[in-house]
């Protein structure tokens, strides 16, 4: 093995780097910059061609020991090669860092030097042993100098525009289900960019048969675009975020895929101003001050009464301004670097006084 350097640190990423996933891009490679004005100096040591979380990673450590490297982080990545490589590197001295966002794994944060997640929620329903191995490093927000405008347009008449952002192909509304009257909804999502009409009927018809109980109402929808995506929640006077609530537990679980979701669909329409009606995702409900940067509804009567007050375009200021001032500093990419680096620091550290 050659000469460890202790800042040259190696990530194993879920998805390519050339086009990554929301995850990859926020919570790695946004971070590099920090990381190298830190003094460190981060690689990509594994680029997978295509998003997967059970990557086959055989080599990695005998590899990233013979280049040098101090550290590893992985990804979200697990399963077997990853497990046996993590063992690898701990048997040769090498420290790793497990990464993750949405899944709660013992075994391999067990394994790991330490583990990074994303909400104080997701770290708590680890096993109790582990915790002091955990340590949460938030998503950070991507664009904190764009900021909403809003209208001053009021009154029993007026409309009011919400915009919901799904990395998935909704064809009802979770939780609110029908959209009131004086409501224009865009949701944006999986859909095609520009669909024909055949292929629009193609669509509908397997949305039918697939999900007979499952009819779009009330709402139009975009296409997701990176970058497009900014100008359809700049355009919207609220954001809502509805989440089914139902009982759809992890492997083993007794809580639902639903309750370990990150706070970044949040954070990112609150960084704008933008005041939001969300459902009680457990990490919102730290950061939303009911009536005051935000709302959390729990049932469709609560949904009604919150877009209800934000019809007041004087609300909407006061909330969207009350929203943008309460996480800019403390979900911000410089924040979450710090943090992340003081728990590479702290590896460093460990990792030293075991030689």
């Amino acid at each position: 093995m050659k000469h460890v350097d202790g800042n040259r640190i190696g990530f194993v990423l879920l998805s390519n780097s050339a086009c990554p996933l929301p995850s990859t891009r926020i919570a790695v490679l946004n971070l590099f910059p920090y990381l190298k004005a830190a003094g460190y100096d981060p690689q990509i040591v594994f680029d997978p061609l295509s998003a997967s979380e059970t990557p086959d990673v055989s080599g990695l450590a005998e590899r990233v020991a013979e280049q040098g490297f101090g550290l590893i982080y992985f990804q979200k990545v697990h399963g077997p090669s990853v497990l046996a490589e993590m063992r690898a590197l701990r048997a040769m001295g090498i420290p790793t860092v497990y990464g993750v966002c949405d899944r709660i794994d013992d075994e391999i944060v067990s394994i790991a030097d330490v583990t990074v997640t994303v909400t104080e929620f997701l770290r708590q329903q680890h096993a109790a042993e582990l915790h002091d191995r955990i340590h949460v490093v938030h998503d950070g927000i991507e664009h904190p100098e764009i900021q909403c405008l809003h209208r001053d347009e009021a009154g029993p008449s007026a409309r009011l525009r919400a915009v919901l952002v799904t990395s998935s192909t909704l064809e009802a509304v979770p939780a609110l289900g029908r959209v009131p009257r004086h409501v224009d909804l865009t949701v944006v999502g999986r859909y095609p960019e520009n669909p024909t009409l055949k292929e629009s009927i193609r669509g509908h018809l397997k949305r039918a048969l697939n999900q007979p109980g499952l009819v779009r109402t009330g709402f139009q929808t975009r296409a997701w675009h990176p970058q497009r995506v900014y100008s359809d929640l700049l355009e919207a006077d609220i954001g809502i975020i509805p989440v089914d609530t139902g009982f759809n537990p992890l492997p083993g679980r007794k809580i639902s895929y639903w309750e370990v979701k990150s706070e970044n669909r949040l954070t990112l329409k609150m960084a704008l101003g933008l005041p939001v009606i969300a459902s009680p995702v457990p990490a919102y409900l730290d950061i939303i001050q009911q009536g005051i940067n935000g709302y959390i509804a729990r049932s469709r009567a609560e949904w009604l009464d919150a877009i209800d007050a934000l019809r007041d375009p004087g609300h909407r200021r006061e909330v969207g301004a009350a929203a943008r001032s309460s996480v800019l500093e403390r979900f911000s990419m410089e924040a979450q670097a710090r943090k992340l680096i003081s728990v590479l620091e702290s590896v460093s550290v460990e990792a030293a006084l075991s030689d």
